[in-house]
């Protein structure tokens, strides 16, 4: 009877990576996911009821709204239902009667308009122009946050790093956090969760990472160098104090994150692993398991490979072995402070690369939460818990700043 409850749950694997594959190998604009367009539909209003990401600050009604527009699978279909609620937000702030209503304004439209390109505008001209739309959305929502968010263009190779910049008032030369957005997010919700570093005297930079939005490289081997040019240009901000930087990974970028421990070690004074994945996350064994993930909302194989430059599953496993620390011979080397977080029980980053990074190299601290699912998340521990009690104020405090609030 166990050999037959065994073999039954092989099998039930092996379907589910049948399936998966016939998915991803057919070409259609069509997306493919764990879920049928109902099930989408009641796990989205289940995200929006208790501000679960993607679909968090928006309010209950606007998601109801958006799911009963929503009629199919198609990718386009996704970003029309979402962006439509954007534009009725974009209207009410380019009409308002003050710059506080058009600030709360702004700031909607950009959060629907970010759900409609979600999880990668590459994939869809109606993602892509929701993208762009809550591109304008944003920075027009930045310029009205006292202190303002400005958007600064770094010359890189021919082309140019795009990112935000946060001074807190009345702290010059202010220390840093360089933060980083994960796969399917973007920099302007790094930008978006800056407040209590600005509250505590520190200033904050928002970049995509490689292979996403706005930055001109894809993810391979070697594209931290755009990390490092834009390391290179905050050490010409004289409002900046370039000896107290550090440095925030999140999800896929907990990657950079332990990367830039490594190669700028000299330059930083720590780095936030948050989401680990650095070894194992890149062998095709944990892929073909990972992508079948109930945590992700749908697109999870898109998301992935299109920040490889890739769009087929042979191309995608051949790829992300390459980027691994132990074959990139990084793992043994002697690196800046590192803070592994994660979650025991996350379907999308194996545990096992971060006891993997802990055991090599300079020693390192770890917070994990023997519960929690990608990023440690939990009920109990959900994601703004886990960033105000125990990510930020360590970041915090690698800077010499102790958290007042």
């Amino acid at each position: 009877m166990i050999g037959e409850i065994v073999a039954m749950k092989n099998y039930v694997r092996l379907i589910g990576l049948t399936v998966l594959l016939m998915f991803v190998n057919v070409a259609s604009a069509q997306s493919w996911g764990p879920r049928s367009l109902e099930e989408l539909k009641e796990e989205t209003l289940m995200r929006a009821r208790n501000d679960k990401f993607p679909i968090i600050v928006v309010k209950m009604a606007d998601a109801e709204r958006a799911m009963e527009a929503l009629h199919d699978l198609e990718r386009d279909s996704w970003a029309k239902a979402w962006s439509d609620i954007g534009h009725e937000y974009l209207a009410l702030a380019e009409a308002a009667a003050s710059s506080e209503e058009a600030r709360k304004n702004y700031y909607s439209a950009w959060r629907y308009f970010d759900i409609g390109r979600w999880p990668t505008e590459k994939h869809s001209k109606g993602k892509r122009e929701s993208y762009e739309n809550g591109l304008a959305a944003f920075r027009a929502y930045g310029q009205l946050l006292d202190p303002p968010v400005e958007t600064v263009r770094i010359p890189f190779e021919g082309k140019e790093i795009v990112a935000y910049l946060r001074l807190p008032v009345g702290e010059s030369p202010a220390p840093l956090v360089f933060g980083m957005n994960g796969l399917d997010s973007r920099k302007e919700g790094v930008m978006d969760r800056s407040d209590t570093y600005i509250q505590n005297g520190i200033a904050a930079f928002a970049i995509d990472m490689p292979g996403t939005g706005e930055a001109p490289l894809l993810i391979d081997v070697g594209s931290e160098r755009m990390l490092s040019a834009a390391l290179d240009y905050l050490e010409t901000r004289p409002e900046i104090d370039a000896s107290r930087i550090v440095v925030q990974g999140r999800s896929w970028s907990g990657y950079w994150a332990a990367v830039l421990a490594y190669t700028e070690r000299d330059r930083i004074l720590g780095s936030a692993v948050h989401g680990v994945g650095i070894h194992n996350y890149y062998q095709p064994e944990w892929q073909k398991k990972a992508l079948l993930s109930p945590e992700y909302l749908f697109d999870l194989f898109p998301a992935r490979s299109v920040v490889y430059g890739v769009d087929n599953m042979e191309d995608f496993l051949a790829y992300g072995p390459e980027l691994s620390l132990v074959k990139r011979g990084l793992i043994d080397q002697p690196s800046a402070p590192m803070f592994l977080v994660n979650g025991e029980q996350d379907s999308q980053q194996p545990i096992a690369d971060l006891y993997l990074l802990m055991k090599h190299g300079d020693p390192k601290l770890a917070w994990v939460n023997p519960v929690g699912g990608h990023m440690g998340r939990s009920k109990v521990w959900p994601d703004s818990r886990v960033q105000a009690e125990v990510v930020g104020p360590w970041l915090m405090r690698q800077l010499g700043v102790e958290p007042l609030r």
